[in-house]
């Protein structure tokens, strides 16, 4: 029997892993490990800010494949960003937000020319994954812009702080006790 189930509920995934988990000697229980948008974007929220622009820089700017120098120009240091990435998957796996066995989405590229010393020429993501994880970093763009209340000041008005027939701002309120009054 094979059951796929769409759609439901992190609380209720983990407590149907946790019933199958009872019952694995009977069962053969394998996780979905892929990388789905909500899964980036929790990703993607629980990095820093020097992380996720680092991620930001792979996805967006160099389409799944971006070179350390370039990332350098971008975030400065790389040790930084590059550990809160590792350390993101373990965290996330504790959380119970993705299943044991998920992947890292951003993988270093080490100098072929070079294999006795592992530097960095690059960082890449799985082809499959950038339109995930672009989709999941528009998500995150979109939803931290503030909405419009629909209200600006005319282009008439006065500037705060102006009165209509001023050509220079007031500095004191003009219902103050000093209003008016030299120093």
């Amino acid at each position: 029997m094979k059951i796929t189930i769409e759609g439901a509920s992190e609380e209720f995934e983990r407590k149907l892993l946790a019933l199958l988990a009872e019952h694995r000697h009977e069962l053969a229980v394998s996780a979905d490990t892929e990388w789905t948008v909500e899964r980036a974007e929790r990703y993607l929220r629980s990095l820093p800010a020097g992380a996720r622009r680092f991620a930001e820089v792979v996805v967006i700017d160099g389409d799944g494949y971006a070179e350390a120098d370039r990332l350098r120009d971008a975030v400065g240091k790389l040790n930084g960003p590059t550990v809160a990435l590792s350390r993101a998957i373990p965290r996330g796996v504790r959380e119970g937000w993705w299943a044991e066995g998920t992947r890292a989405p951003i993988t270093v590229v080490y100098d072929p020319e070079n294999p006795s010393w592992q530097k960095a020429i690059a960082y890449e993501m799985d082809r499959a994954d950038v339109p995930v994880f672009r989709d999941a970093l528009r998500n995150l763009i979109l939803s931290s812009a503030r909405s419009w209340s629909g209200e600006a000041p005319s282009a008439l008005d006065a500037p705060r702080g102006w009165a209509a027939a001023d050509d220079t701002p007031r500095v004191l309120d003009p219902g103050s006790s000093d209003a008016g009054q030299g120093s």
